[in-house]
């Protein structure tokens, strides 16, 4: 059973939506009690950073010591930036801090062709991660280079060693993260086609026993 975590910070429905599709066992827990029957995490998030102030307290320890259990965790979005330190878009609430690295804004350019915020398909650029040594990304497996995928958003990781896939606006921004059993997307795969399923349907295998 998979813990889709409700923080009323948006996609949780398209999320839900694509999980069935793929048949998931899943459940949105009401209790951070709840989280230790569950053998993976899910964070979705939409909008703004500060929506993820309502994971502090109880939700933040209990999704903490989970993942520090080794249960595999996946952020999409906004739950991908909260994997993070913080954001500058709401410095005074902390990320989980699992992956090092602050969430910036995205700069668009003078002449407005490169707009912010990011909202469209745009490709993943694959790259090798420190953290990965020669095993490779569990999360890109059977994803094509260059796959296009849907993003919406004003805010960005930085390329770390934890970024296995990074795209392009106007600057080189992390789209997906993957460090041990932390895995994060920057864009929309329940929104993304088929390269969207695949990478939910590898975070299922990454959650078998």
């Amino acid at each position: 059973m998979i813990a889709l975590i409700d923080y009323k910070a948006g996609n949780l429905t398209s999320v839900r939506k694509a999980l069935t599709a793929l048949g998931a066992d899943f459940v949105v827990p009401q209790s951070p009690a709840e989280l230790r029957a569950a053998r993976a995490l899910i964070v979705p998030g939409v909008g703004h950073f500060d929506a993820t102030r309502a994971l502090e307290g109880e939700w933040r320890d209990a999704i903490a010591a989970e993942t520090a259990q080794g249960k595999p965790l996946l952020g999409i979005c906004v739950g991908m930036q909260w994997l993070f330190e913080g954001s500058e878009e709401a410095p005074q609430v902390r990320g989980l801090g699992v992956l090092p690295g602050r969430i910036a804004r995205l700069r668009g350019d003078a002449g407005h062709r490169i707009k912010v915020p990011h909202v469209g398909w745009n490709a993943l650029e694959f790259r090798p991660s420190t953290t990965l040594g020669a095993s490779g990304s569990r999360l890109l497996e059977g994803v094509t280079a260059g796959a296009q995928v849907y993003f919406t958003h004003s805010y960005a990781a930085p390329v770390t060693d934890a970024c296995v896939a990074s795209t392009t606006h106007l600057d080189a921004f992390a789209a997906v993260v993957e460090r041990g059993n932390v895995f994060g997307v920057q864009f929309h795969p329940e929104k993304s086609s088929d390269a969207g399923l695949q990478i939910l349907r590898n975070f299922l295998r990454a959650c078998e026993p």
